[in-house]
């Protein structure tokens, strides 16, 4: 049997399943990537709650596998060389997972920084703007009579869905017939904007008819159904 004692943070979670990959996380936008990941793929995973309550993630234990303080985070005892590996960042996560399984990422070369370059799209734009204008809009920030900080951001909200929507004009998915790792990444905020951060209005979200129509293909799909739920909150 697969052996994870000699990492820290499985003293906090024990790993009933060692030879599973071990999911850290919470089902926020970031999070929910990579169990809607997993559950794509049919790898065989674990999942740990992560929970803010309790501020688990400043834990001396979660912070042996992330140093940032981030959910999500995984351990697969079955890494390259058959070593376990220890992943933090949902990007280089869902990279990693792509590579592992062979799935939803294009095989050719082009087609795989094509890819990448959205992923980085919505880890650099789209995750950060989202939650920015979340935080003025339902947060602690809705309570600022200066409205210039939401106004700005939900400015670039607007942008950024744009460029989105544009993108899915005339395809299906981010890279077209292919349901990828890009998707996978993006329309979890996209779903939180609209919905958790109650923010559609607010970013006019009926002038983007491509990006509603690709988002409800997505929440469409069983796997997506099932890895938004997971971990479930305790």
């Amino acid at each position: 049997m697969t052996d994870l004692s000699s990492f820290h943070i499985t003293k906090k979670w024990p790993a009933r399943h060692p030879e599973r990959i071990q999911l850290y996380s919470l089902p926020t936008p970031n999070g929910v990537k990579i169990s809607i990941m997993l559950e794509e793929t049919g790898l065989p995973y674990e999942p740990h709650l992560v929970s803010f309550e309790s501020n688990d993630q400043t834990s001396p234990e979660f912070l042996s596998l992330n140093p940032n303080n981030k959910i999500p985070a995984i351990l697969d005892p079955d890494g390259p060389g058959g070593k376990p590996l220890p992943l933090f960042e949902s990007g280089a996560i869902l990279i990693y997972l792509a590579d592992k399984s062979g799935r939803f990422m294009p095989q050719d070369a082009a087609g795989r920084y094509e890819t990448i370059q959205w992923l980085m799209f919505q880890m650099g734009g789209i995750g950060p703007m989202f939650g920015q204008l979340g935080f003025f809009n339902k947060f602690a920030g809705k309570d600022y009579e200066d409205k210039r900080p939401r106004d700005r951001y939900v400015a670039e909200s607007k942008r950024l869905l744009a460029v989105l929507n544009q993108r899915l004009a005339e395809r299906s998915w981010i890279m077209g017939d292919e349901y990828t790792i890009a998707d996978i990444a993006t329309f979890p905020w996209v779903r939180n904007l609209i919905g958790f951060y109650e923010a559609g209005d607010l970013v006019g979200i009926a002038d983007f008819p491509h990006v509603t129509r690709a988002l409800a293909a997505f929440v469409a799909r069983p796997a997506v159904a099932k890895g938004l739920t997971i971990p479930q909150r305790g």
